[in-house]
């Protein structure tokens, strides 16, 4: 088992189902309209052309053109395509690209989880990255032509190279992942971070760790004639014992520390050493300037369409991530074990955790009262999951939206207590303001713009959360999922009385 299992048991589901899907459904559809047209122009060799209704840059036509280069030969020689490179760019070879990431994704997950939980086996790293390919999200959009999954194997590609050190690589699958989707810069800002507060806290913990180990030698050297007189015949204590208390004494600080010291010990260590994390981090910052030039001249965030487009604030937008996301992991949110060391993480410090949740309750329903958005596409469009979620549950009576704020806020609880368990609270923290940040500018209620954060979430709890129970379980839930909604997509079509064309459900 390993990561050439994960790629060859993915690509036993992607290349059925996308034979599937491309003989049931092979116009392009829903926003393919606009991404498909856009990558056969070029291939056609007009790289100056550009549909103003496109919201996001090029880097997936780019991408498709690399893929269908590495194809052509091959189709060439089995006569599937003309001469003409241009004729090869169909739509079922275009959505193939996005088949190639799906298996490349499999792939980084399991490179992570192996780097997060080395003492995890290859077997229940597979299991994991498989489980994971099977996120309904992303599975779905697998097998069309988005720019979902190629984003996310940027990012993976960019988090995994970071946590090895790799900075200069790192910052390189940045750039891409943002020139796939530009709201990627503030993944690349939370991966650019969390190198950071990786490098200075394990800077202030290896100090730490010095200053026990030479007090532990003191206290040896000093107590060493009395206890070679009162021990005569007992065997010399071990040092390397004493050092392996020192450095267990630092880890239980290291759990148990506050977000305060967290956010004290990153700042001043940071500043001690911001000659090397100025050097270190340059790549990130040469892509970020060059991304808030790119800002000033296109005079915005978005290309196209940007009267539908507009940043508003939208905090609700938080609150469908967090139930969303605990709905598709309800096993490790709804178990017996998960609400009882919540509340004895309550517990242990009742005033503070009763002031956060009073604070989360109030903001929940501030989110939901003032900043909770309908966009036109959103009423409009019955095509989409999210149109019978606002319209049957949210917006089924005035107290709805209301009520569900709690079950929100322990979503929201849970995920971050997860979190907590195998990262410090300042990373959590870091995690939770890029989630905000990438989220809340949204005005339309979009479950693809929650993948990232998803996968993030999922990566840093199964180090932990490993039971092969949980996982199996979680990983029933997602093709059970995936086998509504795809049958849904290919049999359960419908006809507008105003529009030509078969219309499908879809995410």
């Amino acid at each position: 088992m390993g990561k050439l299992a994960v790629a060859a048991i993915t690509s036993l589901w992607v290349i059925p189902m996308s034979i599937i899907v491309n003989y049931i459904v092979p116009d392009p559809y829903m926003d393919e309209i606009f991404h498909v047209p856009q990558a056969q122009q070029y291939c056609n060799g007009n790289l100056r052309s550009w549909d103003p209704m496109i919201t996001t840059p090029p880097g997936l036509y780019y991408l498709s053109l690399a893929h269908v280069a590495s194809l052509f030969p091959g189709m060439l020689l089995m006569g599937t395509t003309s001469q003409y490179f241009s004729e090869a760019c169909s739509t079922s070879v275009l959505r193939s690209t996005n088949a190639v990431f799906a298996v490349l994704c499999g792939v980084l997950v399991y490179e992570i989880i192996r780097f997060l939980g080395s003492n995890l086996s290859d077997r229940r790293a597979t299991l994991m990255a498989l489980v994971m390919s099977f996120y309904p999200l992303h599975w779905f959009f697998t097998f069309l032509y988005y720019t979902d999954v190629a984003s996310l194997t940027a990012f993976l590609a960019m988090y995994l190279a970071c946590l090895r050190k790799r900075y200069f690589l790192s910052a390189l699958f940045g750039a891409l992942a943002i020139f796939i989707r530009q709201t990627n810069v503030v993944w690349m800002l939370f991966v650019a971070c969390s190198g950071v507060l990786d490098i200075t806290l394990d800077s202030a913990r290896q100090k730490e760790k010095e200053k026990v180990d030479q007090d532990s030698d003191h206290k040896s050297i000093d107590g060493k004639e009395a206890t070679l007189r009162s021990n005569l015949r007992k065997r010399k204590p071990d040092s390397s014992l004493d050092r392996f208390d020192g450095e267990k004494s630092i880890a239980s600080t290291e759990d148990t520390s506050g977000l305060l010291y967290d956010v004290y010990t990153a700042i001043s260590t940071s500043w001690s050493m911001k000659w090397k994390l100025l050097i270190t981090f340059s790549p990130f910052i040469v892509v970020m300037v060059a991304f808030g030039i790119f800002i000033i001249w296109n005079g915005g965030i978005v290309l196209g369409a940007k009267e539908d487009h507009v940043v508003s604030p939208h905090f609700a937008q938080i609150m469908y991530f967090s139930l969303v996301s605990a709905i598709f992991t309800a096993p490790l949110h709804l178990s017996v074990a998960q609400p009882k060391n919540m509340l004895q993480e309550l517990r242990q410090n009742w005033p503070l955790s009763l002031l956060l949740t009073l604070v989360a309750l109030t903001a929940g329903f501030a989110s939901v009262h003032f900043f909770s958005l309908a966009h036109p596409y959103l009423l409009a469009d019955n095509r989409h999951y999210p149109f019978y979620l606002w319209r049957k549950i949210i917006n089924v009576h005035w107290l709805m939206k209301y009520m569900l704020v709690p079950v929100y806020v322990y979503s929201w609880f849970s995920i971050l207590s997860l979190l907590a368990k195998n990262r410090r609270k300042i990373w959590v923290l870091v995690y939770f303001l890029a989630t905000c940040a990438v989220l809340v500018p949204t005005p339309l209620i979009e479950f693809r713009y929650y993948t990232i954060p998803f996968y993030i979430f999922m990566l840093h709890t199964s180090v932990r959360n490993s039971g092969r129970a949980t996982w199996l379980l979680t990983g029933t839930i997602f093709v059970g999922i995936n086998v509504f909604t795809m049958g849904m997509f290919l049999f359960r079509t419908f006809k507008w009385s105003h529009e030509d064309g078969v219309q499908r459900f879809i995410w």
